[in-house]
């Protein structure tokens, strides 16, 4: 199976530069703009987009993407609603798309009823955050069925045997949690990574990316040896919560993206980069 997802990592790998995979809480500031966001995400360097299902039960989430959540589910967004907008940006683009959800909204949605359409609309893979690896053998059977990616978290304090699971469950890439604790911006980064990245590579040829903390060039600099690709989320959220009634919003993301999307090119790349 070849998705815009992995397509993307193997045209990445070749130029030698690492993805940037962005998240976003999809309806924030308002469903109508995020199509306007992602496409200035994608402007500016991010290579693959999440697009989060606001819930109002966050758990994994610190307190900038929980009031993102409360500002999207306010402002009507829904699951059919977001399968929309991904309608809406692939008229526009064919930047890889991830629906990053908790099990919640996708059991009330229905497994098979999401995994159809947001195939047809234009997704390429789904994180459900909360969903067991040692419960997920249906859910990937049936995503992978349709075409989907379905990419699993690996944490700090996961053992040998869930890592194993994530590993075989994982395609796209795997996602490598930073720290434990919820989502949020971070000074430092962690020095649980390298860890991690060590006990992956041992079990998968898949793509590695780091989420969770990261929100600046300087820590993008610091993993670009070591993994395939970082995800950056609450930096990206803030901005939207600061800016988001804001007519130069997109033009404020372009500029943190576009910093951040530096540090994930060698030094020749991002030297032909600026020059271009």
């Amino acid at each position: 199976m070849s998705t815009r997802i992995a397509r993307k990592f193997a045209e990445l790998k070749v130029r030698d530069e690492r993805a940037l995979v962005t998240y976003i809480t999809a309806g924030d500031p308002t469903p109508a703009r995020t199509t306007s966001v992602v496409l200035a995400l994608e402007r500016a360097g991010a290579d693959i987009i999440e697009l989060g299902v606001p819930f109002s039960d966050p758990t994994a989430d610190g307190p900038v993407i929980q009031r993102a959540a409360e500002r999207a589910l306010k402002a009507g967004t829904t699951v059919a609603g977001i399968l929309e907008i991904a309608r809406r940006i692939r008229q526009k683009s064919e930047i890889p798309l991830m629906l990053f959800t908790y099990l919640n909204p996708a059991l009330r949605y229905g497994f098979e009823r999401l995994a159809v359409e947001a195939k047809e609309a234009g997704i390429d893979g789904c994180l459900l955050t909360d969903l067991s690896v040692e419960e997920a053998g249906a859910y990937v059977q049936r995503m992978r069925e349709v075409g989907l990616d379905t990419v699993f978290l690996a944490a700090p304090t996961s053992t040998p045997a869930r890592l194993d699971l994530v590993a075989r469950y994982s395609t796209g890439f795997v996602y490598l949690v930073s720290r434990t604790g919820v989502t949020g911006v971070q000074d430092q980064l962690s020095a649980s990574v390298a860890p991690m990245v060590e006990a992956l590579r041992a079990r998968t040829d898949s793509p590695l990316a780091v989420g969770f903390g990261i929100s600046r060039r300087e820590h993008v600099e610091a993993l670009r040896p070591s993994v395939d690709g970082v995800v950056v989320g609450s930096a990206i959220v803030k901005l939207i919560e600061e800016y988001g009634q804001s007519a130069d919003l997109e033009t404020r993301l372009e500029a943190l993206v576009r910093d951040l999307k530096q540090g994930t090119r060698s030094a020749g790349a991002a030297s032909e980069a600026v020059t271009r």
